[in-house]
């Protein structure tokens, strides 16, 4: 008989203990919201740095549907040339050339850190900001030296 009081206090005191518990789940404090935290550069940095070498590998289907063209002949390829001169597709290609020089400068920040250089808070922070100078930089003159030497005439 005693066993089977004993068995019935430890469920009261298991009751009682998951009664505790949900009490202190219910005033638990809720994780920030993004009003509330603020995203550091770095991190910023990280999700953009493979953002772009995904919308790099999107963007070489292009390059690749081009190339087809071009082999398929006259006919395929003046199709292509059309799609690639509409002005939805022009922007692409110039989000996939931004997305290009950004990967490869922050890839070149990154090989850095393998060789155990920039570490320090503020060399993060400044390498950060260069590596986004460049890449816009290098976006704007790629598209500067393509509308020069493509769109004009001769």
């Amino acid at each position: 008989m005693q066993l089977v009081e004993d068995a019935a206090n430890g469920l009261g005191q298991q009751n009682h203990d998951l009664a505790e518990w949900s009490v202190m789940q219910a005033h638990r404090p809720l994780s920030p919201h993004l009003q509330v935290y603020r995203l550091a550069l770095g991190t910023v940095l990280s999700g953009l740095h493979r953002i772009s070498g995904v919308a790099l590998s999107a963007a070489s289907l292009l390059l690749v549907g081009w190339l087809v063209a071009a082999a398929r002949g006259a006919e395929p390829y003046a199709v292509a040339i059309r799609f690639f001169s509409s002005v939805p597709v022009k922007l692409v290609l110039a989000a996939a050339l931004a997305a290009f020089w950004y990967h490869l400068f922050a890839g070149l920040r990154h090989m850095a850190w393998d060789a155990g250089l920039g570490f320090e808070k503020a060399v993060i922070r400044k390498s950060g900001m260069t590596v986004v100078a460049l890449a816009a930089l290098a976006s704007i003159l790629t598209l500067a030296l393509a509308r020069h030497f493509f769109l004009t005439a001769p």
